[in-house]
């Protein structure tokens, strides 16, 4: 489960950790009508170039939330579209891939969350 801190808000209930083959897949070639999870990757160390992303071979939008040591959010890209890249505006250690979700836009730049 991913939570807001401050409030203790519920973000996601169900979670995924991508371990080993699963930080280079990703969702490649994952079918958007199981994606009901948020897939969280762990880079080991806080770095723009190693938590940048790209979209190829997702072949649809998700929202994606980068995430310092702290755990506190230093980016937010929402609508992330197929076949596009993306560097992290700060340093990033977690990764968090969420569905587009209307709910997503409730969070913000420095929020902490937890899982």
């Amino acid at each position: 489960m991913i939570y807001k801190i401050e409030k203790n808000k519920i973000i996601f209930k169900k979670i995924k950790l991508a371990l080993n083959l699963g930080q280079m897949r990703g969702l490649m070639f994952y079918p958007r009508s199981k994606f009901n999870f948020a897939l969280i990757f762990d880079r080991s160390y806080e770095d723009k170039i190693n938590s940048s992303l790209h979209m190829f071979f997702v072949f649809f939008p998700i929202d994606v939330l980068f995430l310092n040591s702290n755990k506190e959010i230093v980016d937010i890209k929402f609508n992330f579209r197929p076949f596009r890249f993306y560097i992290p505006k700060e340093k990033a250690r977690y990764v968090i891939e969420l569905p587009c979700l209307k709910k997503n836009k409730q969070l913000k730049i420095k929020q902490k969350v937890n899982w």
